[in-house]
């Protein structure tokens, strides 16, 4: 199927296996092979200090952390992030099997995540669903990982999928739940960074998709819900903007003003990265909804490189004044969690 295209070349010709039933586990230490179950033995990691072990494979199913998991663990065997995938390929879209009703983009996600102190390092996260398979489907939104606890740390994961991947979201509309990610590689073409949460991007790769469309723009990298309580939302700092569409076919971003929290107020500032041609330099920010136009939105840069991040319309690309730059760095952002000192 088409849809295998997106994870082509990422796992070395490992072999695809499907979930198997829960075998026993006993010890901290929880290790998952193929032909085992991720979900299993997320279920089995119970107590403090858990960690999961997943082997070199490709595993095709949806993995649930519920927040009773608080402080797991859950890593690639190897350091290579390729060599483990976990993969699935429900949509918004996508009915469900008992008939319930659809997904809804929340839904559609392969991995979702509520435990707080939730580490994930080391593997692929994805969710290969592609439009062209699926023209019946209007709910084109994929999600690779939905995560809502705070302390959630991500370090060299790659989040691959088209539209939606990667879902930053909070317990609450009143919580400013904190997610860091580090030496992650996020790929997709429509809003694929979204959410409310405050999170910082550090050492990360955003890559935007080729999109066999006529328009423009093709899809925006950055979609912020943030509260207007929280004075800090999405944080990107020393990363990469790469794209593999024509240059100035994407935006930046875009603000999310969710229907059910209108005084919604994004917040992004993406400092000290390289933008790459890919994104439109003269406009980079765009509209979601005409009510909400992102000139009013919380939309910064600061000393970003590239050919993408060239100025040449001023207030198209409002800047941090050095000053205010202090107050957007991943300290500020984290508080008194510190997850990059202890990788």
């Amino acid at each position: 199927m088409r849809r295998r295209t997106l994870l082509a070349g990422l796992t070395g010709g490992l072999t695809a296996v499907a979930a198997a039933p829960a075998r026993a586990h006993t010890g901290p230490v929880l290790h998952v092979r193929p032909g085992d179950s991720v979900q299993a033995a997320v279920d089995a990691a119970t107590g403090p200090g858990r960690t999961v072990v997943v082997h070199p494979g490709t595993y095709r199913e949806v993995v649930n952390v519920p927040a009773d998991r608080a402080g797991l663990t859950i890593r690639g065997a190897t350091r290579r992030a390729r060599d483990t995938v976990i993969v699935f390929d429900n949509a918004n879209g996508t009915q469900k099997p008992d008939g319930s009703g659809t997904y809804g983009t929340a839904g559609s996600a392969t991995f979702t995540s509520a435990a707080p102190g939730l580490t994930v390092r080391d593997l692929t996260l994805a969710n290969d669903w592609l439009r062209a398979d699926h023209p019946d489907i209007t709910g084109t939104q994929a999600v690779a990982a939905y995560t809502y606890g705070d302390r959630t740390h991500f370090e060299n994961v790659r989040l691959l999928a088209h539209q939606d991947t990667l879902f930053v979201e909070t317990t609450a509309l009143d919580s400013f739940d904190r997610q860091y990610f580090r030496h992650c590689h996020i790929e997709g073409d429509v809003d694929f960074v979204f959410g409310r949460a405050t999170a910082v991007f550090e050492d990360c790769r955003f890559h935007t998709l080729q999109r066999d469309v006529a328009f423009t723009p093709k899809g925006m990298v950055f979609a912020p819900s943030t509260a207007r309580a929280n004075p800090r939302g999405l944080l990107a700092i020393r990363s990469r903007i790469t794209s593999g569409a024509e240059d100035a076919a994407y935006k930046l971003a875009r603000p999310w003003v969710p229907s059910y929290e209108t005084t919604a107020w994004p917040s992004l500032v993406v400092r000290d990265s390289w933008i790459g041609p890919g994104i439109d330099p003269v406009a980079p920010y765009t509209d979601m909804r005409v009510q909400y136009p992102w000139q009013t939105m919380r939309f910064r840069e600061y000393g970003n490189t590239g050919p993408g991040a060239v100025i040449t319309v001023p207030e198209n690309r409002p800047q941090l004044t050095a000053e205010e730059a202090r107050a957007h760095t991943k300290e500020t952002y984290l508080g008194d969690w510190r997850p990059h000192e202890h990788p």
